[in-house]
């Protein structure tokens, strides 16, 4: 899944001005963030447009968080928006807007570039998922048990459908290869994965699992794979919902998995991570350095896998082997599923910082003080960094230029 970068050379009097009002938002702490985060005197905040989006939880169907958008070592505050609520959920960009939910009930779209808000959509609880947006639709699932679509452009609702349980996981979504229709598929705590129309909100199928659905499902050659708090990991098809395979996974799974080629990689509970192999149905190695539990979801590349552990440890593995490469220790624990960005590993922690680190060695490369816990999993595209914070707040940062 390639994306053609594209490279926008801002020098106009227009871009300018818009650079200046900026400059003008960031309010004084943050200006003190800057003086500290960077060597320039002078820093001012610009967007690269390179013609990205991150619509989904992870950024694509295959959920492996891989970043096509180059960041720079150390970014700078943009903007930042406030919610009455924690941000766990994980933010989605698309077309120029950043999709959220938040514990105040609302999924807001917020423009990327000046971090005004464009709508709010209220349910009636929390909003943890992650939204997912396809064909200008984004939808979301709500702890008061009902799936979301709205209109990505307006915030009017197109459809709702309930199910017997809170959702926490971000939607994922697949063509329907009989139909040619679009479909969301999205699991909930009644034990059920649904297969959703996109255009209208009815079933076409559901997966009937033997616990709760606390993660999203990754997507790969007509495939849906998730992982269960019944200890499986579930790979289904996604045309008819019919098992293909399940694989024990020793203990409840709360995360999502990462995929590469026939290749699913995700956590337990009970701190053993796996690879799976799809097409072979069963397990090719286990890495176990403790029993903290793993809530992070894996970014996987060709090479590596890394991921958070309640042990406080980013952790980076080869991918084709299970050796552990390094560990990174934060201050708290690490819920936020991390993104590679070329060089770079981006993630959050519970000890309120926001890190960049190597992926080569795990060295620090950067950071910056939130002060609150960070559980959101950071959103990367057009050359900004998006993420929430359970201090209510949703996050942008730009580079500086």
């Amino acid at each position: 899944m390639t994306i053609q970068r594209k490279i926008v050379l801002a020098v106009s009097a227009i871009v300018s001005v818009f650079i200046a009002a900026l400059v003008v938002r960031i309010s004084q702490t943050d200006t003190d963030r800057i003086r500290k985060h960077t060597k320039k005197t002078e820093q001012r905040y610009t967007v690269v447009d390179d013609g990205t989006n991150w619509p989904t939880f992870r950024g694509s169907q295959e959920l492996s968080a891989v970043a096509f958008s180059n960041l720079p070592d150390s970014m700078i505050p943009a903007w930042k928006f406030k919610t009455t609520g924690e941000v766990k959920s994980s933010p989605s960009i698309y077309n120029g807007t950043v999709f959220v939910g938040s514990y105040d009930a609302n999924l807001y779209a917020i423009d990327l570039k000046s971090g005004t808000k464009k709508w709010s959509y209220r349910t009636d609880d929390s909003v943890e998922a992650g939204p997912c947006v396809v064909d200008g639709i984004v939808v979301v699932g709500s702890l008061d048990t009902h799936v979301y679509a709205l209109d990505a452009e307006t915030g009017s609702l197109n459809w709702k459908y309930k199910t017997d349980g809170q959702i926490m996981a971000g939607a994922n979504w697949t063509q329907m290869a009989d139909e040619q229709k679009t479909a969301v598929l999205v699991g909930s705590y009644d034990s059920k994965l649904y297969c959703l129309n996109l255009s209208d909100g009815k079933c076409f199928w559901t997966y009937e699992t033997d616990n709760y659905i606390n993660g999203s499902c990754a997507i790969s050659e007509n495939k849906a794979i998730f992982g269960g708090c019944d200890g499986m990991v579930h790979v289904v098809s996604s045309s008819d919902g019919s098992e293909v395979a399940a694989i024990d996974a020793g203990s409840y799974i709360a995360a999502s998995a990462g995929i590469f080629g026939t290749q699913a990689y995700i956590g337990s509970y009970e701190g053993v991570f796996i690879c799976v192999d799809i097409t072979k149905k069963k397990i090719l190695w286990e890495y176990e350095d403790g029993d903290a539990p793993f809530f992070s979801s894996p970014a996987v590349d060709k090479d590596f896998v890394v991921f958070g552990s309640r042990d406080n440890k980013l952790r980076c593995l080869r991918r084709n082997s299970g050796k552990e490469v390094w560990a990174f220790k934060t201050g708290g624990v690490i819920d936020s599923s991390p993104v590679i960005c070329g060089d770079k590993v981006i993630f959050g922690s519970e000890d309120g910082r926001l890190y960049f680190v190597s992926l080569s060695d795990g060295s620090e490369v950067w950071s910056f003080e939130i002060g609150a816990p960070i559980m959101s999993s950071p959103a990367v595209a057009n050359g900004m960094l998006v993420v929430g914070s359970d201090d209510g707040y949703v996050y942008a940062f730009g580079g500086s230029g």
